[in-house]
């Protein structure tokens, strides 16, 4: 009976085992700290001079397309129209007439901001894209 040679050797697994975790985490630890700051929107004078948005600042950073997706729903199935925020004022529930009257510049205002988290929303299927004002 011949010598039976062992299937693997040790030392080759532990060094393809560090290449190969190397490897999947190099996107990672060469990245890390060169993340670019998250972009401020630039917001209009009409805006400024609202001196609030139909909720406050932090929610609507995080929480705006579920609202604009409540709203849609609100509007379609339930044919009601008006919102009144967590400040008791009343607002249309309107991406063009409400959020885009105050945001008036588009690339400014949204699309830098979804560039940066690399996301593409698709309120533009339904709304015509605002053009820009100069």
């Amino acid at each position: 009976m011949p010598n039976k040679k062992k299937i693997y050797d040790k030392g080759a697994v532990l060094v393809g085992l560090c290449i190969f975790v190397i490897v999947i985490t190099f996107p990672f630890w060469f990245n890390f700290g060169n993340a670019a700051p998250a972009p401020e929107p630039k917001i209009s004078d009409k805006a400024k001079a609202a001196k609030e948005c139909v909720m406050p600042k932090e929610y609507m950073k995080m929480e705006h397309m579920q609202l604009l997706n409540e709203w849609r729903d609100t509007v379609v199935r339930d044919a009601k129209r008006i919102f009144v925020s967590s400040s008791g004022k009343e607002f249309n529930m309107s991406l063009t007439n409400t959020c885009l009257d105050c945001h008036v510049e588009k690339a400014e205002f949204c699309d830098k901001c979804h560039n940066y988290a690399s996301v593409t929303p698709y309120c533009w299927e339904c709304h015509i894209d605002p053009k820009e004002t100069k």
